[in-house]
């Protein structure tokens, strides 16, 4: 399973990006594909997760209702919509892929993730 984040950048509060997630075909065998972002000194922090077999999401109650999770099958890519950024959303974002073992309760932790693409900035000016 290989993974590659892209799409980073930087934007003004009250902005979009879209980040992008490439996936190989080995990807479909994993239950959850997640997004997580990172910031100096501090945990790796859920931001949401899409499974695999149900297009099922699942977001964090500090991007609910401004993330949007979606595939497009053709591109093999896993995108993050992310409108109405504020700056406290300035981090590393990660995509990672959860094994089909994976149990629901799990999907939200990064522990569960055992195949990560590189990271990729998005820093949000006040």
């Amino acid at each position: 399973v290989q993974l590659q984040a892209s799409g980073g950048g930087l934007v003004q509060a009250g902005g979009s990006l879209r980040l992008a997630c490439s996936v190989s075909e080995r990807t479909f065998q994993s239950r959850f594909l997640g997004w997580f972002r990172q910031t100096p000194g501090k945990e790796r922090e859920f931001v949401g997760r899409i499974e695999w077999r149900t297009r099922y999401t699942s977001y964090a109650d500090s991007v609910k209702g401004r993330f949007t999770i979606s595939r497009d099958d053709a591109k093999n890519t896993v995108y993050l919509q992310m409108d109405s950024l504020k700056p406290e959303d300035t981090a590393v974002y990660y995509c990672a892929a959860a094994p089909s073992s994976t149990i629901m309760g799990m999907s939200t932790r990064s522990s569960a993730y055992d195949v990560w693409g590189q990271g990729t900035l998005v820093t949000v000016s006040s």
